[in-house]
């Protein structure tokens, strides 16, 4: 997982003036998830990740990126 989402979320939770424990109700996600996702865990479920991000006012996606040949 990127730290630049995890970084967001955490300035965004902060700027909120919000706890851990209540981004993660608000967002319907358990409190050990919304930890490991601001520490940048490696593997969290997008599903997840994006039902926090949604309450920013935005999701995670996929860039495709093309090769130059």
């Amino acid at each position: 997982m990127s730290t630049i989402i995890a970084d967001f979320i955490k300035a965004k939770r902060k700027q909120l003036k919000l706890t851990q424990p209540e981004l993660a109700e608000k967002a319907g996600v358990g409190l050990r998830f919304l930890r490991e996702l601001e520490n940048g865990k490696a593997s969290v479920r997008m599903d997840k990740v994006n039902q926090v991000l949604a309450l920013f006012g935005a999701t995670a996606g996929v860039i495709l990126i093309t090769k130059s040949e």
